[in-house]
């Protein structure tokens, strides 16, 4: 199995010396940095330290996805917050669950004595909200249907339906912001039947940066996507 580490950056030159050291190249294939073009210098550190980068030209996350997914060369694709959030110890954990035969596996921060440093009493009661949702609508079972930090075979993304705008162009206009692809990814995957994997890893505080949580914008294109999926084909 080949995996792809995909990197998610947007002004983290603080954070990427203290978690990508941490980081063992040796279980990927590729180390892909997507970069939503940075100010701080960012982009220019990762390629000093050898790290791919590609620098997206629209802007939000899931337009990172998109733009990257050619680029991508390994079999699994590994998603991964260099801001402190993801735990990289977890890596070896996440993949090997993998191997086991899963569509797609989420590192929950909320499984079997995980826990989210990095919470507060709103994106706490959020995740909670909308993860109970997801499972309700989809006999699913998830602890943590919305965190970034997860793997998942590269087709998915295509046979779900991420290669297009569709399930985000309305609420995005609606709510005039950029989502990205995890809670509507979650409910997808449930829906198909695919076989979906937990471990747990705690979610350490970010180490620096700020946070750029869009609480009710994001809040209510989310739930718009997991109410409106329930009933489309």
């Amino acid at each position: 199995m080949k995996a792809t580490l995909v990197v998610l950056t947007l002004n983290e030159i603080e954070s990427l010396p203290v978690t990508m050291p941490q980081i063992d190249r040796s279980l990927f294939e590729q180390i892909l940095i997507v970069d939503g073009n940075s100010s701080d210098g960012t982009a220019d550190w990762c390629r000093a330290q050898g790290y791919e980068v590609y620098v997206q030209k629209e802007r939000g996350l899931r337009k990172a996805y998109q733009e990257a997914m050619s680029l991508i060369r390994g079999d699994v694709i590994v998603t991964f917050s260099p801001d402190g959030n993801s735990l990289p110890e977890a890596l070896p954990r996440l993949l090997k669950k993998m191997e086991e035969g899963y569509d797609m596996v989420i590192a929950s921060r909320y499984l079997e004595g995980a826990k989210s440093q990095d919470d507060d009493i709103v994106t706490g009661f959020g995740n909670w909200f909308f993860t109970t949702l997801t499972n309700v609508l989809y006999r699913a079972h998830y602890t943590d249907a919305f965190v970034i930090y997860r793997a998942y075979r590269k087709p998915l993304f295509y046979e779900l339906g991420f290669d297009t705008d569709k399930g985000f162009t309305r609420p995005e206009r609606w709510f005039n912001t950029h989502v990205s692809i995890e809670p509507l990814l979650s409910v997808r995957a449930a829906k198909k039947g695919y076989k979906i994997g937990e471990i747990p890893a705690d979610e350490p505080p970010r180490i620096a940066g700020e946070r750029k949580l869009q609480v009710i914008r994001w809040g209510l294109t989310f739930l718009y996507q997991i109410i409106v999926e329930r009933f489309s084909r």
